[in-house]
């Protein structure tokens, strides 16, 4: 019998392992090391194709359950805490950084771009920027929903992810239509998790041979990319999360306790996992002239993961929880409760 979640965990470190190594790759990439392009851009695509849209379908698994228990506006308020605290310390740490050590990295960050994070967030962080937007979108429309409203919502997402080009009009409604669809489908998803736990290794089978044809149609028969808009990639997306999510349920019939703190710490890992695997790629290329590829790409992906395992270690020994979270005294769900005691 599986612990409850565990398979959850296992998803997540599945999906911040791609993270990190996409990251990494693209590093590795546009510093111009010998890297052959055609590769680079499949397994780019490859990944790309699935590994985000699969962290906004997990954060929508727990989503309707936790707005029925806060409501709507406390939805909203903890999440000022857990996504848009992080997003603000974590974008202005990471971009002083980039700022400073500029002539070592990639880019020239300067520090306008920076302080444009409201409205441009940059690098990593645009993930909590879309994922804080639509947890306020979904707070709205599912408020009032029950069950059986969650399958048709999932398709006007899905026909606002298809059409989104012609709907875009700025960088929130483009985070917004090309990101919700996968969260209302983690929402929905909770009215099939007993059949996917009951045969997920069918399961992991069938959508796995799913995955590996439909990633073959679709990046070398058809020649399209993750960039793509439209229906094929919606439906490539689909069958990846759902061949991740049998996959993970598969796993978790095994407890293996270093991977599922990966995926527990997940989010401690996607914020610093920048810094610690672009200081790999600096320190192997600026001051050890090293160009080995595979060095690169292993050393960068696993100092990108246990460098910031080690920082939540030290966060937790050490109290250090500022670096995550608000302190209470100037957490939003403090002073909302401050002030309805007040009132």
């Amino acid at each position: 019998m599986q612990e409850r979640n565990v398979w959850v965990d296992y998803a997540k470190a599945i999906g911040i392992i791609l993270v990190v190594y996409g990251h990494v790759a693209r590093g590795v990439f546009s510093a111009g090391l010998p890297m052959d392009e055609a590769e680079f851009v499949l397994v780019d695509s490859i990944i790309y194709s699935f590994h985000m849209p699969l962290f906004f379908f997990l954060s929508g698994l727990f989503f309707f359950d936790s707005l029925q228990k806060r409501g709507r506006g406390g939805l909203i308020i903890n999440k000022v805490d857990t996504i848009i605290y992080p997003f603000i310390v974590w974008s202005l740490l990471q971009g002083t950084f980039e700022v400073v050590l500029s002539n070592y990295t990639n880019g020239q960050v300067t520090l306008t771009e920076v302080l444009s994070l409201f409205w441009m967030p940059r690098a990593q962080f645009w993930f909590l920027y879309a994922l804080f937007l639509v947890f306020v979108v979904c707070a709205f429309l599912y408020a009032r929903a029950d069950r059986r409203y969650f399958l048709p919502l999932v398709m006007l997402f899905g026909a606002l992810f298809v059409f989104q080009q012609e709907l875009t009009v700025n960088n929130m409604t483009r985070f917004i239509l090309g990101n919700t669809v996968f969260f209302a489908l983690g929402v929905w998803f909770n009215e099939v998790k007993a059949f996917f736990l009951a045969r997920y290794t069918q399961l992991t089978l069938f959508f796995g041979a799913l995955f590996v044809i439909g990633q073959y149609l679709f990046h070398i028969t058809f020649g399209l990319n993750y960039k793509d808009a439209g229906l094929p990639v919606l439906a490539l997306a689909t069958l990846s999360i759902f061949f991740m999510i049998a996959l993970s349920m598969w796993l978790g019939q095994f407890r293996v306790n270093w991977f599922l703190f990966i995926g527990a710490s997940s989010m401690t890992i996607y914020l610093m996992h920048i810094l610690a695997g672009s200081g790999v790629r600096v320190i192997l290329s600026k001051f050890m002239g090293i160009d080995s590829i595979a060095a690169h790409l292993v050393l960068g992906t696993l100092v990108g993961i246990a460098a910031p395992l080690v920082a939540q270690v030290v966060i937790s020994r050490y109290n250090l929880y500022f670096l995550l979270t608000p302190p209470k005294w100037m957490s939003a769900s403090h002073l909302r409760m401050r002030r309805a005691v007040a009132q």
